[in-house]
């Protein structure tokens, strides 16, 4: 129920960003997902904070990290609260993401930079 509560606050590009929904990443699945920001959102109910989910969840935050997403993570509780709220939370996000463009290339290692 509160992915669907989000789900209609993220669809059709309110945010200004388009999500899809359950979205495989490797062997993984995600309940939204922003290729334009990279970004990954996820529900977690209670049976997030219990021990095995803790660290299944664990896992898949490093794999995701790791192949250059960003995981943003949101209590059910939160979303069922104030979906509009998560919404916007998420829409700051996308507008503000984690990597910028750059100029080019990083500079070789032992060259200075000019």
């Amino acid at each position: 129920m509160p992915e669907v509560l989000l789900w209609e606050r993220l669809r059709g590009q309110k945010t200004g960003a388009k999500f899809r929904r359950q979205h495989p990443i490797g062997s993984y699945v995600v309940d939204f997902y922003c290729s334009s920001a990279q970004l990954v959102v996820e529900v977690d109910g209670q049976a997030h904070d219990l021990n095995p989910r803790a660290e299944s969840d664990a896992r898949r935050d490093a794999f995701l990290i790791d192949n250059g997403y960003r995981v943003e993570r949101f209590s059910a509780a939160d979303v069922l609260e104030d979906a509009g709220a998560v919404a916007g939370s998420i829409a700051a996000l996308v507008a503000s993401p984690l990597h910028h463009p750059s100029d080019g290339p990083p500079p070789r290692a032992g060259e200075d930079l000019k």
